[in-house]
């Protein structure tokens, strides 16, 4: 039933309009809706080719990396979202909240605003010792230089610890550090450890760890997604990154240009520290290179081991004795239940199987925030859901960038967003018309971005407050990229088939089938596609997909974050820019 007067008023529309250029003369008296689009004209000036021409990008955000003069570099920023929005591989839709369930009885549990939970301070006021969770199905990796996902950087707070982390404020704080201090140069950190640092095997942690384990974060052999988070590095460039240990309390690194967000890498995982002995130990440790921490029992340094581990069912974590606060840990074992349907997740919670739950079914919403449920949470997160394009796709073989640029424009002005906001998200969010999210920083003392309305690439409303003359210009689009229509609808000689990637969730799945009943009001066929979690983020990586479910929750404060992930060599560039 939904949106029937989106495809009458089409009918309507392609009844009164010409987009032939040799119109008649005795057409006159026909109405024209939208001007014919010329594809080749319609690019706009910060248009770049995603393909061909993305080195102008890479060249733009290493140029950002390095600026010192912060007006200047949040300036650099805008434009570099100007350049990211322009091809319409990125789609965003809303900006994310976060969601989840926990027992009244569980407290200590908190969030940063990057959605990771820290259960290390949690505290049971029922009389167990033992909290059992779920945040998603199985981890594709739990090697914190290699996870590029919210569960695992969640698992990864739990298990290990780097030089700082979060507070319950969502503040940084010091971890294993006791701090740091700035040369003069404002680019050279010397860090000061805290004394007596252990592995979970109790030998020691010391400086020299985080040396290892940086330069291992940045090796081509280890492949990790989030290497170019080290580009502000002294060194990164020539795969010799600048960082040394002093001694055995005292790590020192230099930057290419001052960072306002230090604190915050050093407290991300890919930033925490890992046991040379146990990372080589494993046989194909140059191939496989986290093969090392696949199964229980492997050395780390947080506030918990793992200890069990059924794949593709639970994980039992254990208290680390030689962790660096292991006085300040109650909680003796979490557990974790591996899954990602949500209804069954839903139902092991509300049976008690469970104490939190990362997930809540979309069909579950509405009753729990009617009856005002005191243990269902939603949180601020910063945050950008979206789709994506890969702009590699066959779906755009035979048309010139600028046609397959019209061609995605034309899929993002059909969706209905606020249909997404209110039936399916349900819990406030808001619409988006831009990648990076509302209310972040600008790292100049301000905020990238206050309305979304004014200061976004397109109005994310449109299709409801004009839905024919909406309509109408996807048509235009789309007519610009050599596609024919017959009564509103693609020709049977100029079909559009198009297969959407998406993880098995509810809520996931709600969102595919509210974009194929959009597309389809001009003709579009849009097939969906469920994959299992990692088999899904593996396929996106490699650029296996034609349209696909995407989110991006920040790494941290800073818009660079949401836009370095797009260059050329980012493990994270599922848009394959460049490539």
């Amino acid at each position: 039933m939904k949106k029937t007067f989106v495809i009458l008023m089409v009918m309507l529309v392609l009844g009164s309009c010409i987009f032939a250029s040799g119109a008649k003369e005795a057409d006159k008296t026909v109405e024209k809706a939208v001007e014919v689009i010329v594809a080749e004209e319609y690019k706009g000036a910060d248009y770049v080719d995603p393909v061909a021409g993305w080195a102008q990008y890479d060249a733009l955000i290493a140029a950002i990396k390095a600026e010192t003069d912060t007006a200047k570099r949040t300036q650099m920023m805008h434009e570099a979202e100007d350049i990211l929005m322009s091809n319409w591989c990125v789609i965003p839709l809303y900006y994310y909240n976060d969601l989840y369930m926990q027992k009244s009885y569980v407290t200590g549990v908190y969030s940063n605003p990057f959605a990771t939970k820290f259960f290390q301070y949690a505290k049971l006021t029922n009389g167990a010792t033992t909290l059992r969770v779920n945040l998603a199905s199985e981890p594709d990796y739990l090697d914190p230089a290699l996870n590029s996902s919210v569960d695992g950087a969640c698992l990864a707070a739990a298990s290990f610890a780097g030089l700082y982390t979060y507070n319950a404020e969502g503040v940084t704080a010091p971890a294993l550090a006791e701090g740091y201090t700035v040369a003069a140069d404002g680019v050279t950190y010397t860090v000061t450890l805290k004394k007596n640092l252990k592995w979970s095997d109790g030998s020691a942690l010391t400086a020299n760890d985080f040396v290892y384990s940086w330069k291992r974060a940045t090796d081509p052999l280890t492949a990790a997604d989030y290497a170019y988070m080290f580009s502000g590095f002294d060194g990164y460039e020539e795969g010799n990154l600048n960082v040394v240990a002093l001694d055995d309390n005292t790590l020192q690194f230099k930057l290419i240009a001052p960072c306002a967000y230090i604190e915050d890498l050093m407290a991300f995982p890919t930033f925490f520290p890992v046991k040379q002995a146990a990372v080589e130990s494993y046989a194909d440790w140059m191939t496989s290179p986290g093969g090392w921490c696949q199964e229980a029992g492997f050395v780390s340094n947080g506030a918990y081991v793992c200890t069990e581990w059924n794949h593709d069912v639970s994980m039992t974590y254990t208290k680390n004795p030689y962790y660096y606060d292991a006085d300040k840990v109650s909680i003796e074992k979490i557990e974790f239940m591996l899954s990602a349907d949500d209804n069954a997740i839903f139902a092991a919670y509300n049976s008690g199987s469970i104490d939190f739950a990362d997930t809540v079914p979309t069909d579950a919403v509405a009753g729990l925030l009617a009856e005002n449920n005191p243990e269902f949470h939603i949180v601020d997160e910063l945050g950008t859901y979206y789709v994506a394009f890969n702009a590699k796709s066959s779906l755009f073989e035979g048309k010139t960038p600028a046609q397959a640029a019209c061609m995605r424009e034309a899929f993002s002005i059909l969706i209905d967003r606020d249909y997404i906001c209110e039936n399916i998200g349900q819990t406030g969010q808001v619409a988006a018309n831009a990648f990076i999210p509302l209310g972040m920083a600008d790292g100049n003392g301000g905020i990238f971005k206050t309305d979304a309305t004014a200061q976004g690439y397109y109005d994310p409303y449109a299709i409801n407050n004009d839905p024919k003359g909406t309509v109408a210009k996807a048509i235009a689009l789309l007519s610009a990229a050599g596609y024919e229509f017959e009564n509103g609808k693609l020709s049977a000689s100029t079909p559009i088939s198009v297969t959407y990637l998406t993880n098995t969730s509810s809520g996931h799945i709600a969102v595919a089938e509210s974009i194929q009943q959009d597309l389809a009001a001009v003709g579009i066929t849009l097939s969906i596609q469920e994959r299992d979690w990692n088999v899904f983020l593996d396929e996106r990586k490699q650029g296996n997909f034609d349209f696909a479910r995407e989110g991006w929750i920040a790494d941290f404060n800073d818009p660079i974050n949401m836009l370095e992930m797009w260059t050329t060599v980012s493990g994270n560039n599922d848009c394959q820019f460049g490539r």
